[in-house]
């Protein structure tokens, strides 16, 4: 090491005139000087400059020409990550200009280029008689999956593009098609314009077709996509807007169709969204959903939800302060819901303003809080029509406190005033006043316990009593008609969701944790409880399990196997020991396997327009056949009505250079706006081209 050391040093006197001496670094086994003054370096050389780095078998400095001749193997890696292999080259002092023969450029670790010749220079590189790709090329000549074959290709490192003169496209070997000129986007650049990969789509009731995608940059924070979809059954015009501003981001994604489900009209959608960060913490949001029609998006399978939503909202939390507002348009895309849908209602407008006024670790802390909402039904129909306003005060104090016997109790008070405008409803009064006091006292008291073996046990056992009482009006119920009795509102003041209803009468609320920690890295734990009433008893519906003078039991598990098996199961159980509800839901993690499944029963819940007992089960799963194939899965399952009401598969594969996406699914169930449908999707694309794929996933292996 410290010849070569003292070689390096010689050769930065000796050659004041390379440019390698304004910084150049240079290593090598042996240095001469030759008659002509050349000076050579030869066995194991090195060469360092300006970010650059050569590695060769023998270098020689023209000192006349200012030209290193280099005598390979040749290495070179360019401060920007391409590496080139040459077998000779003539370069000049900055290693960035010059001629390489049978040399192989790399991009990015993705995109290799093996060409007869490279001419290099500081802003364009021209190779000669190339072959591309990013598949594992073998030396013992194995055909690559793809490849791209020019005879010849300029890349502008300025523009990041890549130019090729009469291209041909092969998939093992074989030309699939051929273009004099093709521009493709350096795979140092993450977008560009140009076209993207086609995608083959196939539907029921639109039939085979592809969509064919041209992605357009805008600047470097805004970028546009469309192109059309073609198939027999429709002409569909696809487009997606994004950008990203100085503290946020929107996007557009909208679609125009020309189809055989409905001559003569012009169908489609827009969507919308948008996030910002305001000064003083704010953040404001929209989203934006429009369709022509109730089965579009349906028909095109653009998403599954049910209903449409479009609003705008603004809000900001902080420790002691939360403040929002929104204003929300709904629209039902359900078949059950379109003959009452200006019924239903459309507009909703809400705001809220809470904020801590009071903290203290003995005396514990209080809220104030303002809120309010508005909601437009289209209908002007008395009853059906009813528009309402609504406005609410509250105050809430809470405190806590650990006693030497280990008991820890919690109080808490709360007084909420609010008042209400209706309209169109002559069942109402056009104002009404309601005032609601309520407090509740709870007392745990947690019991630990450690075996020899190292388990350990942790009982919690609650007891809450609870008291509440309306005076004045009794309101409209629009936001309370929906009741769930789960471990979250076991102790709860009032269990109904919104503001419309609140739980009243005295009541004592009991129940008890039990969890076991076991030392092997998995954990148990149940949940019990119920509801005993002193008045009140017909507040909730007989579906809830909270109906009657006593509640059904409440009995849920949690089990948890390291990061591998997680399992939670909620039951509800009458007197009589029969099921009124009951879910559970099941997750198997490995590194290689996932599965997921949730079963549901519930009895009818007319106002929830489930007028039949609903019982099903969903499965999800994904399993990775090797570091290159994954196959997914999903079903659902009505048990009630014996048959399958969706189901699908997928499959993927991916390597270095190459990904093929494959799903197929089928919709069975039928309503009177949507019809069962198949549907079939195939995407495929290549890594190297900013076209999508992960380049570091597992590379084929060469054949010895």
């Amino acid at each position: 090491m410290g010849v070569r050391l003292f070689l390096a040093l010689a050769f930065a006197v000796l050659l004041p005139a390379l440019a390698a001496a304004q910084g150049a670094t240079l290593v090598a086994d042996k240095i001469s000087v030759e008659a002509d003054s050349a000076l050579v370096a030869e066995g194991n050389v090195e060469v360092f400059f300006e970010g650059s780095q050569l590695t060769a078998t023998r270098v020689r400095y023209d000192r006349n020409g200012e030209l290193l001749i280099i005598d390979g193997p040749i290495r070179i890696v360019q401060p920007d990550g391409s590496v080139v292999i040459a077998s000779s080259a003539e370069l000049d002092g900055t290693l960035r200009q010059g001629l390489m023969r049978s040399a192989r450029l790399v991009l990015e670790r993705q995109l290799q280029f093996a060409a007869a010749e490279i001419k290099t220079g500081d802003r364009f590189t021209r190779l000669s008689r190339v072959t591309a790709s990013s598949c594992t090329i073998c030396e013992n000549g194995e055909t690559p999956l793809w490849e791209l074959r020019a005879s010849r290709v300029i890349r502008d490192t300025l523009e990041q593009q890549l130019y090729f003169d009469n291209a041909q496209f092969r998939v093992l070997g074989v030309p699939v098609f051929y273009l004099p000129r093709l521009r493709l986007p350096d795979p140092t650049v993450d977008r560009a314009t140009g076209f993207v990969i086609p995608e083959i789509r196939s539907r029921t009731d639109l039939g085979l077709g592809i969509a064919i995608p041209y992605f357009i940059t805008i600047g470097p924070h805004a970028d546009l996509t469309f192109g059309p979809y073609i198939s027999s059954e429709t002409r569909t015009l696809e487009a997606q807007y994004r950008q990203e501003i100085a503290g946020g981001r929107f996007s557009f994604e909208a679609a125009l169709s020309d189809d055989e489900l409905r001559p003569g009209e012009t169908r489609g959608y827009l969507f919308a969204e948008g996030r910002y960060s305001l000064p003083r913490d704010y953040n404001l949001s929209f989203d934006l959903q429009l369709v022509s029609d109730d089965e579009y998006l349906f028909d095109y399978g653009v998403f599954e939800r049910d209903r449409l939503s479009s609003g705008i909202n603004l809000d900001r939390v902080r420790d002691d302060k939360v403040v929002s507002a929104n204003v929300t348009s709904f629209r039902t895309l359900r078949g059950s819901e379109l003959l009452i849908e200006d019924t239903l209602p459309t507009e909703i407008a809400q705001f809220e303003y809470a904020e801590r006024v009071f903290e203290s670790p003995e005396f514990g802390q209080a809220w104030l809080e303002v809120n309010g909402v508005a909601l437009r039904r289209q209908s002007n129909a008395p009853v059906q029509g009813r528009d309402i306003g609504r406005l609410s005060f509250s105050a809430n104090w809470q405190a806590n406190r650990i006693f030497p016997q280990g008991f820890v109790a919690n109080a808490e008070a709360q007084i909420n005033a609010d008042y209400y405008a209706v309209d169109e409803d002559p069942n109402f009064a056009s104002t009404l006043q309601r005032i609601t006091p309520a407090a509740s006292v709870s007392l745990t008291w947690p019991h630990e316990r450690r075996d020899p073996d190292g388990v350990r046990h942790l009982l919690e056992p609650t007891i809450q009593l609870a008291w509440a009482n309306s005076s004045g009006d009794t309101p409209p119920n629009e936001d309370s008609t929906i009741v769930e009795f789960d471990e979250g509102n076991l102790f709860a003041l009032s269990r109904f969701p919104g503001e419309d209803r609140r739980e009243e009468g005295l009541r004592l609320n009991i129940g008890g944790t039990w969890t076991r920690y076991d030392p092997d890295g998995w954990s148990l734990g149940m949940t019990l409880g119920r509801v005993l009433r002193f008045g009140g008893a017909g507040q909730f519906g007989f579906d809830t399990g909270l109906s009657g003078d006593l509640s059904d039991w409440l009995v849920a598990a949690n089990l948890r196997v390291d990061d591998r098996l997680r399992l939670r199961s909620r039951v509800l159980i009458e007197e009589n020991l029969e099921v009124s509800r009951a879910e559970t839901r099941a997750e198997w993690r490995t590194p290689r396997f996932n599965l997921a499944g949730t079963h549901l029963w519930r009895s009818a819940v007319p106002q929830e327009n489930l007028f039949d007992d609903l019982s099903e089960i969903t499965l999800a799963t994904s399993y990775f056949v090797n570091d290159n194939w994954r196959a997914s899965g999903n079903w659902r399952y009505d048990i009630d009505a014996a048959e399958t009401t969706r189901a699908g598969v997928g499959l993927l594969y991916q390597n270095e250079c190459v990904g093929v996406d494959l799903s197929l699914s089928r919709r069975f169930t039928t309503s009177t706006n949507v019809a069962p449908v198949t549907e079939f999707d195939l995407r495929v694309f290549l890594t190297g081209f900013g076209t999508g794929g992960d380049p570091r996933r597992a590379r084929r292996s060469c054949a010895r």
